[in-house]
């Protein structure tokens, strides 16, 4: 499994509204709900069991990414949404630097070696500098998708 298997251009978020991490984490949440991923009744218990993994511990890893990411009821596979932040958004990172890549994803209760899978995967792609140059740099959400494309291959 990639990210690019995860995601299409309507799960791409190119420039996202929210200035904080529990907004940013409810726009993305409502994104998966208007395309389906995700259905309108879990929205909330989604939300939730993101807000709680989140708690425990940021998942701003620094260098301008975050991941939250939750096991839930809600999904019966991984569910994956991205955003972009030109202006950054403050997500109590480890390094304190905003943050203007999001993948968010949320995986079936019980499926701990997904969880981790999805998560390693997701931090190994996006530690990449010249990944996030083009992500910085792309113009929309078919450029970013295609990003995601290219350097899966």
């Amino acid at each position: 499994m990639t990210l690019a298997s995860l995601l299409s251009e309507e799960l791409i978020i190119p420039e996202m509204v929210a200035t904080d991490r529990w907004h940013a984490i409810e726009e993305i949440v409502n994104r998966l709900v208007e395309e389906g991923q995700l259905d309108v009744t879990h929205r909330d218990e989604a939300i939730v069991s993101l807000r709680h993994r989140e708690e425990t511990m940021s998942t701003g890893i620094g260098f301008g990414i975050a991941i939250p990411h939750a096991s839930c009821d809600a999904v019966p596979e991984v569910t994956a949404c991205f955003g972009r932040s030109k202006a950054g958004i403050d997500f109590e990172s480890l390094d304190n630097k905003p943050v203007h890549f999001i993948v968010l994803f949320l995986v079936p209760k019980d499926q701990f070696q997904t969880n981790l899978r999805t998560l390693a995967a997701i931090a190994k792609f996006l530690n990449d500098p010249a990944v996030r140059s083009d992500l910085a740099e792309a113009s929309d959400a078919k450029a970013i998708l295609s990003v995601f494309d290219r350097k899966t291959q």
